[in-house]
C-alpha cells in the first residue's frame, strides 16, 4: 500500500512536504526562465525594430533629406499657435485678430488639403 504523506513529514521550518517543495522549486525555475526568456525577446525586438527604422517609413512618406519642401504661407497678423501630426498630415491652428483657422497640410505633396475657420458661438 502507498505510503500517504503526513504532518510528520513536513521540510523543518515550513509547512509544505518534499513533493510540495520539489514542485515548488521546478514552478520557481520555469517562471524564472520564462521571465528571461520574455525579456530577450523583448530587447532583441527593441534592436530589430531600431536597425530597421528606414524600411519602416509608410511608402507615401518623403524622405527626410530629400524629401519635398513645402511652404505654409502664413497670413499677415496670424501665428501658430498649434500643430499636430497624423496619419501623413499635420494640423496647423493658426490664431490672429481675424480670428482662428485650422489647416490640414498633406505632407506628401505639401499642399494645403483643408482649411477650417474656427468661429464661436
Amino acid at each position: 500500500m502507498a505510503k500517504t504523506e503526513t504532518q510528520s513529514d513536513v521540510v523543518p521550518g515550513t509547512v509544505f512536504t518534499p513533493r510540495q517543495v520539489r514542485i515548488l522549486k521546478i514552478a520557481v525555475i520555469v517562471m524564472g526562465i520564462l521571465l528571461v526568456g520574455g525579456f530577450a525577446f523583448v530587447m532583441s525586438a527593441i534592436v530589430y525594430q531600431a536597425s530597421n527604422l528606414s524600411e519602416s517609413a509608410p511608402a507615401n512618406a518623403p524622405a527626410a533629406p530629400g524629401g519635398t519642401v513645402a511652404d505654409l504661407v502664413v497670413p499677415k497678423g496670424m501665428a501658430i499657435s498649434q500643430m499636430a501630426l497624423g496619419d501623413n498630415r499635420l494640423a496647423v491652428h493658426l490664431t490672429g485678430p481675424r480670428g482662428a483657422e485650422i489647416r490640414i497640410i498633406d505632407l506628401g505633396t505639401g499642399k494645403v488639403v483643408t482649411r477650417i475657420p474656427v468661429k464661436s458661438e
